[in-house]
């Protein structure tokens, strides 16, 4: 593995290929977190195709995802990102964990071993860190496939207390909305209940713009997709916890 002191980390990202988003944010904390911390990145992504968010082309997409992390070992990256969180909460309760062994195995089989992270896990595993028992969440899907996502994360024994279905099926229309749009939807949410909420259960959705804006408006822990897993990516590299302007969750003390 890479060191501060040698080379860049190398983060891989599998990406579906009409994704806009995942390639922008992450890669923006972390430029941003080399201004003030020594370790510096570099990003490389293999895409999977899908247009429309649908269960059909989402499984189908899932299933390109073994072709991409070989593609990502070839360049002997440090950290595999998985960059689709419906991907694999659609696919059935606790997947995240059949997804990141495979992908996981694939790494080893290549001579090129690298921890996989992926957003549906990521996100999980904030819930986790911020100690969250009950949660309310903004998704960009149709309404079925935002009620699967919600189902996922109670079967993983989190109560979400109230959910927005944006209902935008078009995946480049997802990305090309507005984060800031945000600040005023979540008066929409209840959270009133909620521990935490996710401004952005999809790693397509921009949201980074509004987040910090949005922890403070409401006073309570603000996370998305995208948040989690840059939390998640440092987290395998062994690296510090730390991105100004991006949350409680990446606030250096988790």
């Amino acid at each position: 593995m890479a060191t501060a002191a040698d080379r860049a980390y190398r983060i891989g990202q599998i990406v579906p290929s009409s994704n806009i988003t995942m390639e922008t944010e992450i890669p923006a904390m972390l430029r941003s977190r080399e201004a003030v911390e020594p370790e510096r990145f570099t990003f490389h992504s293999s895409r999977m195709r899908m247009k429309e968010v649908t269960k059909e082309q989402l499984e189908s997409m899932d299933d390109e995802s073994d072709r991409c992390a070989a593609e990502l070992s070839d360049a002997q990256v440090d950290v595999l990102g998985y960059a689709c969180l419906v991907a694999i909460m659609t696919r059935g309760a606790g997947y995240h964990h059949v997804s990141q062994e495979r992908l996981f195995r694939v790494t080893v089989d290549n001579d090129a071993i690298a921890p996989v992270v992926t957003s549906a896990g990521a996100l999980i595993d904030a819930l986790s860190v911020l100690n969250t028992e009950r949660v309310a969440l903004i998704a960009p899907y149709m309404r079925p496939l935002t009620e699967q996502v919600v189902s996922y994360i109670q079967d993983e024994g989190f109560k979400v207390t109230d959910y927005l279905a944006l209902e935008i099926p078009d995946n480049l229309q997802v990305g090309a909305r507005d984060p800031l749009e945000l600040v005023d939807i979540v008066d929409q949410l209840d959270h009133s209940d909620a521990d935490v909420v996710v401004l952005s259960a999809c790693v397509q959705m921009p949201s980074l713009a509004a987040i910090q804006i949005v922890q403070d408006k409401i006073g309570k822990p603000v996370i998305s997709a995208a948040v989690a897993t840059s939390y998640h990516i440092l987290k395998q590299l062994g690296l510090r916890r730390y991105i100004p302007g991006a949350g409680e969750l990446l606030d250096g003390s988790h």
